[in-house]
């Protein structure tokens, strides 16, 4: 016999009192203690009060140990048997009891009284345990989904302020030619030959960075994932280049950032964190909603911009409750990123709580693609203040508006007319204001209208409008007569 066996050889006296040991290991130190004879049947059952197990235990008397415990757990049960039966003793092991609200955890531990004597598992009840367990766990976990969910806001908040700030462009990933890109872009490229649009996406670039770019526009599509290089614009300019693919509707895309490099690039982390604090003091309104539109975070500018106390106030709401002059613009701006990538500034209204007057803002939109769900961020600045054409657009338009009001007072101005001139009125303020807002770039205007350029010349030739009044008839000819 071993050392193990020898120290238990003097509790052979117990023997004969295993049923009473039992019960004070009960009342002392544990749950449920179970006498178990040398054929591992068991004999006798003692229960705590305090920690009630099954109520069927005390009928396990007659019945074999490894019966008691769930099928998964019998093994168990058998280690412990040979354990106490070599030396004496068994080490704790955990098993499960059936009950009928599900399976109770136990963690058992033997002893032997003597050499032949019973066996005396001692168990204690771990319900409380792995219920303290599970909380810890649950905690644990939600600390991370806060924590990660702060980080994805962070991320989210730092995209969309580069975005708005930085060049952007969409890339057709087959190929890989510019589809859409913003006014930063064009300025950067230094644009003044043509729109972007259809550009070969390496021709942008100096051709010692094209193998670069390639390698990234490369791997970005394979991985799935995405990338950022450093390269030199076509000009020479040092630019840091980030790729990000999404789906759009008709194939895949690239939405490529880039990042001047002048005078030194900042460490990447001190940049993201400058940003991210820009966030929040920039004066533009910073919007992320999902693909319904419904607002998931908003900075502190665009709530003083709706007039409400908090940003809790909006999460969840859509957010054409505040933008768009008509219940469709949030859901078209929507539907242009989805398929491009980025939305150009779009001039629309803001509409605050409490009955304020409108606000003019200019909205910038794109799709933010970090491996999360989709969702779509939105920047809106306040219009600034109209330019003197603009003013004298607004005043030329309020002239001839109130010429054609007065006009209706006259019997003998023909309706028609005046509707035929209201319509001819409109067309060229709208030819003079999308000139306007296109720098007076013909195609672009045109583009705007849905109109061709001709159509938009014949718009600008419309002759000045008057009032429509009706010329008296002419007299008729004279005719020579004899004098009287």
């Amino acid at each position: 016999m071993n050392g193990r066996a020898a120290r238990t050889a003097d509790l052979g006296a117990l023997s004969d009192c295993a049923h009473e040991v039992a019960a004070a290991f009960v009342s002392l130190a544990s749950d449920i203690a179970v006498v178990v004879d040398g054929k591992g049947v068991v004999t006798g059952v003692a229960l705590s009060a305090a920690a009630p197990l099954p109520a069927g235990a005390e009928d396990w008397v007659g019945r074999p140990w490894t019966d008691t415990v769930t099928g998964g757990t019998r093994r168990k049960i058998e280690l412990m048997l040979a354990d106490v039966a070599l030396t004496g003793v068994a080490r704790r092991r955990e098993v499960n009891l059936p009950a009928d609200e599900g399976e109770i955890p136990v963690a058992y531990t033997a002893l032997r009284l003597g050499s032949r004597g019973p066996v005396i598992a001692v168990g204690r009840d771990l319900r409380e345990v792995a219920a303290s367990q599970q909380r810890f766990l649950d905690v644990q976990q939600q600390m991370e989904r806060s924590y990660w969910r702060a980080r994805q806001l962070e991320s989210r908040y730092r995209q969309l302020f580069q975005l708005a700030s930085d060049a952007a462009m969409t890339v057709e990933a087959q190929s890989q030619r510019v589809v859409e890109a913003n006014h930063a872009a064009a300025r950067l490229f230094d644009s003044h030959d043509g729109p972007l649009a259809g550009a070969v996406t390496l021709a942008l670039f100096e051709p010692a960075s094209r193998p670069g770019i390639q390698q990234l526009l490369d791997e970005v599509l394979a991985g799935g994932r995405p990338g950022e290089a450093a390269a030199l614009t076509a000009s020479g300019e040092p630019v840091s280049v980030s790729a990000t693919p999404f789906r759009a509707r008709d194939g895949m895309r690239l939405l490529l950032r880039l990042r001047a490099l002048s005078g030194g690039a900042k460490a990447s982390g001190d940049l993201s964190l400058a940003l991210a604090r820009l966030v929040d003091t920039t004066r533009d309104g910073i919007v992320v909603t999902g693909p319904d539109g419904h607002i998931a975070v908003a900075n502190p500018a665009f709530v003083a911009m709706v007039g409400v106390a908090s940003d809790s106030q909006l999460r969840g709401r859509a957010l054409s409750d505040w933008l768009g002059r008509i219940p469709g613009d949030v859901p078209a701006l929507i539907a242009g990123v989805h398929g491009h990538g980025l939305a150009q500034l779009v001039r629309t209204q803001l509409r605050p709580e409490s009955g304020h007057a409108p606000i003019d803002v200019d909205v910038a939109a794109a799709l933010i693609s970090d491996g999360d769900p989709e969702c779509f961020g939105f920047t809106l600045r306040e219009c600034a203040p109209a330019t003197p054409a603009a003013e004298r657009r607004r005043r030329r338009l309020d002239d001839a508006m109130a010429a054609l009001e007065t006009s209706l007072d006259d019997p003998d101005v023909p309706r028609a007319d005046l509707l035929l001139q209201a319509q001819r009125l409109a067309q060229g303020h709208l030819a003079e204001c999308a000139l306007d807002r296109c720098g007076s770039d013909v195609q672009a205007a045109a583009a705007l209208l849905g109109i061709d350029a001709k159509e938009l010349a014949d718009l600008q030739n419309l002759p000045d409008l008057k009032s429509p009044r009706r010329e008296p008839a002419p007299a008729p000819p004279a005719t020579d007569t004899p004098d009287a």
